[in-house]
C-alpha cells in the first residue's frame, strides 16, 4: 500500500489562488482597507486570509501596529517566492483566454523610414493567417528608438540589435544588411568603388550621440581597425540634418545600405563600405506583453525569417 500524505501536509499546499492574490495585494499596499478597495472584498475578508495563511505556516507574515503594517522577514520571503509564479499563472490563464477568443486586434509596428515597405511580406502572410487582425505601421525616430515602445504607442519595433535593455525583448532577425559611407560629391571618397573603416580615420564623422552606446560603436566605432582615433564633429538629430551636413563637405557618416535604395540627397554620394559588421533588424517588444495577438505577429515573423537587404 502507498504511503498516507499527513493531512497536515495537504493543508498547507491547499492555498487558494484568491488568498494568494490578497497576500500579494497588502504586500504592496500595506494597507488593509486599501487592498480591500482594490481587491472588492471586505477588510475582514483580507483579514481572515492572511490569518489563515499564517496559521498554515506557523509564523507571521506582517507587523501589525495602530500606525504600520509591514512585511515581517517570513512575509518578505513569501512574497518574492509566490510573485513571480502568480504571475505566471496569470499569464497562463490569460494566454489561455485569447487562444479561446482567438487572435483579433490591429498590431501597431514601429518602424524607421521606409523600412517599412520590406515589411510587406510578412504583413500579408499575418493578415492572410489572421483575417480578423489589421496592421498599423508608424514610424519612429533613431534618435529615441525606445521610447515608442515603452510609451505603448507601438506594439512592437524594427529595430537594430542588439537591444540590451532589460524592460524590452528581441526577436527574430528579419533584415541583414552591409554599410555605405556618405560623403559630399567633392569629398576625395566620393569616386571610390569602396571604403574601408580605415578610411574613416581621415574624416570627421557626425556625432550620434542620442543613440545607445552599442548602436553607435557599431555604426562609427572611436577608431579604426589599426587602432587610429577617428574624429567627431557636431551631433545631428535626423537624416536630414545628416545628409545637409555631409552635402556640404564638412562631415561624412556611415549609414545603413538600404539608404542607398530608399534616400537620396543633391551633392551625397553613397560609397560601400567594404568591411563594416552587417546591420541585423530584428523585432523588439516589451518584455512583459504576453498578449496573442502580438506573439501571433512574432510567430508569423520567424515563419517568414531572415533575408539579406541587397537592394540596388
Amino acid at each position: 500500500m502507498g504511503r498516507t500524505r499527513p493531512a497536515s501536509a495537504f493543508t498547507l499546499r491547499r492555498v487558494e489562488l484568491r488568498d494568494i492574490e490578497i497576500f500579494l495585494t497588502l504586500a504592496e499596499e500595506l494597507h488593509f482597507s486599501r487592498t480591500a478597495e482594490r481587491l472588492h472584498v471586505s477588510q475582514a475578508r483580507v483579514s481572515q486570509a492572511i490569518k489563515a495563511q499564517e496559521r498554515r505556516i506557523g509564523a507571521p507574515l506582517f507587523d501589525r501596529t495602530s500606525r504600520r503594517v509591514r512585511l515581517t522577514p517570513v512575509g518578505e520571503q513569501l512574497r518574492d517566492d509566490l510573485r513571480t509564479a502568480y504571475d505566471a499563472i496569470q499569464a497562463g490563464l490569460s494566454r489561455a483566454a485569447d487562444s479561446v477568443r482567438g487572435v483579433t486586434g490591429t498590431i501597431r509596428v514601429g518602424v524607421m523610414g521606409a523600412l517599412g515597405h520590406e515589411l510587406r511580406g510578412t504583413i500579408d502572410l499575418f493578415l492572410g493567417r489572421y483575417p480578423g487582425c489589421g496592421v498599423r505601421l508608424q514610424e519612429i525616430h533613431f534618435s529615441d528608438p525606445f521610447a515608442a515602445l515603452r510609451t505603448g504607442q507601438v506594439d512592437v519595433a524594427l529595430l537594430w540589435r542588439p537591444v540590451r535593455e532589460a524592460d524590452l525583448a528581441e526577436g527574430p532577425v528579419l533584415f541583414t544588411e552591409g554599410r555605405v559611407l556618405a560623403v559630399s560629391a567633392a569629398h576625395h571618397l566620393a569616386g571610390r568603388s569602396e571604403v574601408s573603416l580605415e578610411d574613416l580615420g581621415d574624416c570627421v564623422t557626425i556625432d550620434l550621440g542620442t543613440l545607445p552606446s552599442g548602436w553607435i560603436e557599431a555604426m562609427v566605432p572611436s577608431r579604426t581597425p589599426s587602432g587610429r582615433p577617428i574624429p567627431r564633429g557636431p551631433h545631428a538629430a535626423t537624416l536630414h540634418e545628416i545628409l545637409t551636413s555631409v552635402a556640404a563637405d564638412a562631415f561624412v557618416t556611415p549609414l545603413n545600405q538600404h539608404a542607398r535604395h530608399y534616400y537620396s540627397h543633391p551633392g551625397v554620394v553613397l560609397v560601400p563600405i567594404h568591411d563594416a559588421s552587417a546591420t541585423e533588424w530584428a523585432l523588439v517588444w516589451r518584455a512583459n506583453d504576453t498578449s496573442a495577438l502580438l506573439r501571433a505577429f512574432v510567430e508569423t515573423a520567424a515563419t517568414v525569417g531572415s533575408r539579406s537587404l541587397d537592394l540596388p
